[in-house]
């Protein structure tokens, strides 16, 4: 299974509310059309977070679209139900990235019904890691840290395997599109994430962050399954 995310920032046409109701009423029901699709979220940004080593993104939305491989995703978008999505995001779009990922649900989500706060982070690994180091000190030693966090209802880390800038027919450069991976997060409230973060077992947390990164970018996000 892979996930793709698509990095989307508005056109500065709409406004936040008439870009998130053409996301949803127009563009989705254009997605879910795709062949081989397998689930479809849509994560509208509600604030940008703030970070010690914060990144430069700034962002509207995050799409999550899962598939069964690289192949399949490439032949959905190349119907004629892809290039008619591919089509419609000049309509509501200023810029979009994409990224490709293996997930790894570390914490496997357990939501109940009703509102809970979701928080998305890029992360950027420092320069001259290599993909061996960075998988061990992220997939490893910072996913055992955060099985001792309080609150969490479900957290997944999304391995950037490659990367496009609007289109995936080529890929994109890594200066094109930096970013090594996407945390997702689920907490029950905004006061449980608050409490959680207050704790010491999170600062630990945090200052190994910092041992393997240079650029976090968090998101507070209101998510919507479309399939």
């Amino acid at each position: 299974m892979i996930t793709r995310f698509g990095l989307l920032k508005r056109s500065p046409k709409m406004t936040p509310e008439a870009f998130d109701a053409y996301w949803r009423d127009v563009h989705g029901p254009l997605a879910t059309a795709l062949p081989n699709l397998k689930a479809y979220f849509h994560h509208t940004v509600v604030e940008r977070g703030d970070h010690a080593i914060l990144g430069p993104w700034e962002l509207d939305g995050l799409s999550e679209l899962h598939f069964d491989d690289l192949e399949s995703m490439r032949a959905a978008f190349a119907t004629a139900s892809g290039e008619e999505a591919k089509d419609d995001l000049s309509l509501f779009l200023e810029d979009m990235h994409l990224v490709v990922c293996e997930q790894h649900a570390v914490i496997p989500a357990q939501l109940p019904e009703g509102p809970v706060v979701s928080r998305m982070s890029l992360i950027k690994r420092k320069p001259g890691m290599s993909d061996e180091a960075f998988r061990r000190e992220w997939l490893e030693v910072h996913a055992e840290m955060m099985h001792k966090w309080p609150n969490v209802l479900g957290y997944n880390q999304n391995l950037v395997i490659d990367r496009f800038h609007t289109t995936t027919a080529q890929s994109a450069t890594y200066d094109e599109v930096p970013v090594d991976g996407i945390v997702q997060i689920w907490f029950p409230s905004e006061e449980k994430a608050a409490e959680t973060h207050a704790t010491e077992i999170v600062a630990e947390t945090l200052a190994h962050a910092r041992d393997f990164l240079s650029e976090i970018t968090p998101f507070l996000v209101r998510t919507r399954r479309i399939v």
